[in-house]
């Protein structure tokens, strides 16, 4: 005894006028072995309310009716967001012309009355490529749905990332650095009251190392959140090229706004990362002579652009297992509704390019 349950009817609604040409379409369904249940109906209301009805496969439409057509019976439905099965056209002569129509305004296929008999395989097809479709539009907002959770998660990830550095840095700032300052002070007291010449020499051996612990603990705390930022992003971005060109020695010419843009915190510091990031990454792979930066906050996008004259990047730079940076930029773009360019120039090197659409007060003066 075979355990497999029989397939399930086929429920078709019918669009035609001629009974006639109905009793042919169940003559030919039953001929093709298919199992169904079959209604028809005559007008464009009686086709509406069957489908808010639901449950059915199929819509089996004659194209010539008193009055319509099957398309504008097709757009009527359609136009009530009614949930519409695949959509078969049956004529007796429909033109080329009117089908491709008929397909491109969405309708499933057709099929001509004297090919009845190829009428299970248009109706199974026509099925199967509905599911399919319907598949991909699932996976398409499952996707869409993954992607913003992903962009939710990289957001928080990111503010707190910079929570904690901000946090860190004022830490450093007020207990390490409170501490260092203190322990200066007694090492001048030290070398003030004493007469001995091997402790001074001692105090100005520990004065050196506390000068470079200081300039130390000063160093992390500003890459951690320069506090220069509060006063703009230009001037966190003429600190950041300062302390690059004094590091490494390559020059950068930095052009930007005779004045500050009015930006949001998150784009400041969104820019500011990027900016610091590309140097970076021209300290250790660029292998350049020159470094220029450019902002601009014209036509409502601010743009932020570091190139520099060096080897370039390989083109799968951004598919490299590891390249954490350049994701972790276009992640932090995406949370301030921005993108990320990265290009080889025709000249040469690598130019990185950050565009951050700015809402109408940010742009204003």
């Amino acid at each position: 005894m075979s355990d497999e349950s029989p397939a399930p009817a086929l429920r078709i609604l019918h669009l035609e006028d001629s009974a006639t040409d109905h009793a042919l379409v169940r003559r030919a369904l039953q001929r093709g072995g298919v199992a169904f249940e079959i209604t028809r109906v005559e007008t464009t209301a009686a086709l509406q309310a069957a489908l808010a009805g639901g449950g059915f496969d199929v819509v089996l439409a004659d194209y010539r009716l008193p009055g319509f057509t099957a398309v504008d019976a097709w757009e009527t439905v359609c136009a009530l967001h009614l949930d519409v099965p695949p959509f078969v056209l049956l004529s007796g002569a429909i033109g080329e012309p009117a089908a491709v129509d008929a397909i491109r305004r969405g309708i499933s296929d057709y099929l001509l009355k004297d090919d009845m008999a190829k009428l299970p395989h248009v109706i199974a097809r026509s099925i199967e490529v509905r599911q399919a479709r319907r598949e991909r539009e699932r996976a398409s907002r499952e996707l869409a749905a993954s992607e913003r959770r992903l962009a939710e998660l990289t957001e928080h990830l990111q503010s707190s990332i910079e929570q904690e550095r901000a946090a860190i840095a004022r830490e450093i700032h007020d207990d390490i650095g409170g501490a260092l300052t203190a322990v200066k002070f007694d090492l001048a007291w030290i070398s003030r009251h004493t007469q001995d010449e091997e402790m001074e020499r001692h105090a100005q051996s520990a004065r050196e190392m506390l000068r470079h612990a200081i300039g130390a603990s000063q160093r992390i705390m500003m890459n951690l959140r320069p506090p220069i930022l509060d006063q703009g992003l230009i001037a966190a971005l003429q600190w950041l090229v300062e302390n690059f060109e004094r590091r490494t020695g390559i020059p950068v010419r930095l052009h930007a706004p005779p004045r500050r843009p009015a930006l949001s915190p998150q784009t400041e510091l969104v820019a500011y990362r990027t900016a610091q990031e590309a140097l970076t990454n021209i300290t250790k792979y660029a292998e350049c002579s020159e470094v220029a930066i450019d902002l601009s906050d014209s036509g409502g996008v601010l743009t932020l652009e570091v190139a520099d004259n060096g080897r370039g990047l390989p083109p799968d730079a951004l598919d490299q297992p590891k390249a954490f940076g350049l994701r972790g930029l276009h992640e932090r773009a995406k949370t301030v509704g921005g993108w990320l360019d990265v290009s080889v120039p025709p000249g040469g090197g690598t130019a990185l390019v950050l565009s951050v659409p700015l809402a109408a007060p940010e742009a204003a003066p």
